[in-house]
């Protein structure tokens, strides 16, 4: 391709056709598109040559690390065998089938059935539908409402985005769109105030249970939350926060969804977030890790609770796509989960490179710029902070966080900056040595920028 295409042209063609998924494209095509041309390992290289190591695994997806040529073959001998076909009108196909049952024998005891999508945001779009079926069907027809969180993120479909609480989302089109509601998020360190952490992370998992007495309890459906919050910010709530959580919708009769989009296939070192944080959902849309990126697919899990009443009470659910349980994207995934399962990757986050990582990220925290430096399992969020003995922010965060990961990118390194916090989540197959890396560059991306502050 870059034989075809030189690397001059190649930016000029996407600036003239290609419209980019959050850019503003004004600005994108006056700076110029990066165009990554190869991956291997836990590094991506552009098509100038550059090395890059990519510490948010693509877009928190890369569990396995890029070039293995596993899923290639996976891939190739399925697109031979049958490169397509749906599971509509009774049907469906080898890959699928192995898949739900692969999947959900990781989900525990509660988890039997997934319905498959083509993404996350597909995903949160179909439990939606799903749930409120489910309340119809046992007689609760009013049960409609669903509460998020503010800063959440579910994706960008007109319902996925919905759900999500970013602001900036809801600006554009007219957003939320009716029954859904958001109340506040466990972000202890923006938000907290004087409260200790785990004060704090109870204050605002009883948010919940106001805003139920708000609508009344016959009016809501379900609440839905990542287990950590991604695009946020890599915020982790207080320890108090889901077990009241899960209390509050266990005694209110409200479905628990837990979006397990990042948080899913060994991210925070359980196979699913709902699992390391001890609760027990009643959905849970997946996507990302379930085939590591390589080819794009997604899906719900469904409790048997909900399960029960589709398979025996509903009839026909009117709902799905033309690529759920696409044979194809369906073999890659299940060569995914081969590899995780076989090179025990997620016991290795949650006993080795996790802990190691962590260790490594919270080192950060000394730097002059650095309010807090927090990690779970592969995940890793930077708070930037202008004074961190008061936890006071900088006026513009968007432009901070722009600041630091602009000079870790000319150093070597991907991060994303969501407004002063910085974010990392790199494969679950990084090495020791590739961590200090990841640290040694980090830091001198904020040396870099806290002398450009100075000056």
């Amino acid at each position: 391709m870059s034989d075809t295409y030189p690397p001059s042209n190649l930016a000029a063609i996407d600036a003239a056709h290609h419209l980019h998924p959050f850019a503003d494209m004004k600005k994108l095509n006056a700076d110029g598109t990066r165009i990554i041309q190869r991956g291997e390992g836990v590094h991506i290289f552009d098509n100038h040559g550059r090395k890059y190591l990519d510490g948010f695994a693509g877009l928190w997806c890369v569990n396995i690390g890029y070039g293995r040529r596993e899923i290639t073959d996976a891939v190739a001998r399925q697109m031979n065998e049958l490169p397509y076909y749906n599971t509509f009108f009774g049907t469906s196909s080898t890959p699928a089938t192995l898949l739900a049952q692969k999947v959900t024998s990781h989900a525990g005891e509660r988890f039997n059935h997934i319905f498959f999508t083509g993404s996350g945001s597909e995903a949160n779009d179909t439990w939606f539908r799903m749930a409120r079926v489910y309340w119809s069907a046992v007689g609760k027809p009013s049960k409609k409402i669903v509460i998020a969180r503010k800063n959440g993120y579910h994706g960008s479909t007109v319902a996925g985005a919905s759900l999500g609480g970013m602001k900036y989302m809801h600006e554009q089109g007219d957003l939320p769109i009716p029954g859904i509601v958001h109340i506040g998020q466990p972000y202890w360190y923006g938000e907290g105030g004087d409260l200790s952490a785990d004060e704090f992370g109870l204050k605002i998992a009883r948010e919940l249970e106001a805003k139920i007495d708000e609508l009344g309890e016959e009016n809501v459906a379900a609440f839905v939350a990542e287990p950590v919050q991604g695009a946020a910010g890599v915020i982790i709530p207080p320890e108090t926060y889901w077990p009241e959580i899960d209390r509050i919708c266990k005694a209110r009769n409200i479905l628990l969804v837990t979006d397990e989009v990042i948080c899913g296939f060994g991210r925070l070192g359980a196979w699913f977030g709902h699992q390391h944080f001890g609760v027990e959902p009643d959905l849970a849309p997946i996507a990302k890790g379930l085939s590591s990126g390589y080819l794009p697919i997604g899906g719900v899990l469904v409790s048997d609770r909900i399960a029960d009443v589709l398979i025996n009470e509903v009839g026909e659910f009117n709902h799905g796509f033309t690529y759920s349980g696409h044979p194809v994207c369906a073999a890659a995934a299940l060569e995914n989960l081969r590899i995780i399962e076989e090179e025990k990757l997620v016991e290795r986050v949650r006993d080795d490179i996790g802990p190691y990582f962590g260790k490594a990220w919270a080192a950060l925290a000394d730097h002059d710029l650095v309010g807090e430096a927090e990690s779970i399992g592969l995940m890793g969020g930077l708070q930037l902070a202008a004074d961190k003995s008061t936890r006071s922010r900088f006026d513009k965060p968007d432009q901070i966080g722009a600041l630091v990961r602009n000079h870790a990118l000319a150093n070597g390194l991907v991060l994303r900056a969501t407004g002063d916090r910085m974010l990392a989540s790199p494969p679950l197959v990084i090495s020791h040595a590739e961590v200090d890396e990841m640290a040694r560059i980090t830091r001198l991306a904020l040396d870099l920028a806290w002398k450009e502050l100075k000056s």
